[in-house]
Parts: structure tokens; sequence; C-alpha cells
């Protein structure tokens, strides 16, 4: 399968999707947007996945590759190619679908509990996912739910973790892709306010079991993104 993704910022790329994908003889490309490299042709790839980065959607000022990232997330939905979207990615995804992106509550970053509510549960998106994980989280807007999507997961600080629409299109707020290696790349880079959902890095970073964890999970929806019909 051609699989092609989108990146936002220097220090997020795919995280323990890309070994993945390699393993399974998948062939990668990716715009690099944040060079100002262009978005892909529609028939040049199956599955799109658009990452995470440090922007609001609509800051298109500052980041003017954000309407052209837009047709083409629009275009791949169009085309009922897969799409995933994790964090940014997702939100650029509900948009795109009807769900307006709006700053959430509080800012959510560290280790904190997800529920799946009785969509999720049986949502093919997200088979054989625990009734509830503790994921790494890092995201300051949400999502709402685009139109005909069931409320899947939800944390204490944020209602909506993840949805999906028809079995090959998936939005996750979170980020199950994060290696341990990931996140000590993304501290330097960034670190955190603190605040009432908001860990210290040293705290995240001595979870190093909750980042396999997360992965694995990770890696169980990639499988079944790519199962879907």
């Amino acid at each position: 399968m051609r699989v092609h993704w989108l990146q936002h910022a220097e220090h997020e790329d795919l995280g323990c999707i890309a070994p993945w994908l390699a393993a399974r003889g998948h062939s990668v490309s990716v715009s690099r947007l944040q060079r100002g490299e262009p978005t892909p042709v529609l028939d040049s790839y199956d599955w799109l996945i658009v990452m995470g980065g440090p922007m609001n959607i609509y800051e298109h000022a500052a980041h003017p590759w954000l309407v052209a990232e837009k047709q083409c997330i629009r275009s791949a939905l169009n085309a009922a190619k897969r799409v995933l979207g994790i964090c940014l990615g997702a939100q650029l995804v509900a948009d795109q679908l009807g769900g307006p992106v709006t700053k959430n509550a509080e800012p959510e970053v560290g280790w904190q509990p997800v529920t799946l509510g009785e969509m999720g549960r049986i949502d093919k998106a997200f088979a054989g996912f625990p009734e509830s994980f503790t994921a790494f989280h890092w995201h300051g807007d949400t999502f709402a739910l685009p139109p005909d999507c069931a409320p899947l997961m939800a944390s204490a600080a944020c209602a909506n973790q993840a949805f999906s629409a028809g079995a090959r299109v998936a939005g996750i707020q979170f980020h199950l892709e994060v290696t341990a290696a990931n996140a000590r790349d993304w501290f330097a880079v960034e670190r955190p306010k603190p605040a009432r959902f908001v860990q210290a890095p040293e705290t995240i970073l001595a979870a190093l079991p909750s980042f396999a964890a997360n992965n694995r999970l990770m890696l169980k929806l990639m499988e079944n993104l790519e199962a879907a019909e």
C-alpha cells in the first residue's frame, strides 16, 4: 500500500508507525509542509496520515500551507482513501468532516486516562482497545464531533478524544505514536507551562512502560485501518 504522511514540525515524525510501515512492506512518502513542500497528488497514495504540530488549524497567515493541506484532506476523504489524523491531524480531519475546532477548556499534556464510551467499545477502527488506558497527550485545542460521528472516547480534560467516519477514517486527539525518544526530542523544543492537566517532563519521561503500551495500541489502530474494506 502507498502511504503518504503530512508533517507540520521538524520534531514531530511518525514515531512507532515508521518501522511498522516498513515491516509491512508499505511504500512511504512525505510532505514536510513546514518546509514548503507541496501536498501529494491524489492518485499517488492509498493512505493519508496527518500528524501533529504546535499550530492552530486556522493560523493561515502564519502557516499558509494549511489552506492546501485542508484541500488535500478533503480530496482524500471524498475519494474514500484511508485517512488517519493524530492530534492536530485529527483536528484538521474533523474540520474537513464538519466538526469545528476550538480551544479546549484546559491544556492537556502528559499521561491521562482515556475511557471508551459505549460506541467506542464496538467501533471497528478501535477494535481491540481496552475500555480504559493511559494515553500521552499534548494539545490545547480540541475538535467537536463531525456530523454522524458518535462519541468514542473521553478524558477528564477533554470530552472528545477520538472519532471514526466509516471503517477507513479515524482521528485521535492523543499521541499513541510517540516513543520515549520522541518525547525527549519534543521537550528539547518546548517545555509546557504547569497547569491542572499538564505534567512535568521529568514525570512524563519516567513512565517508560507507558510509551510501550501506547505504541502497541497505535499499531493495533494501524492494523485495523489497514484491514478496512
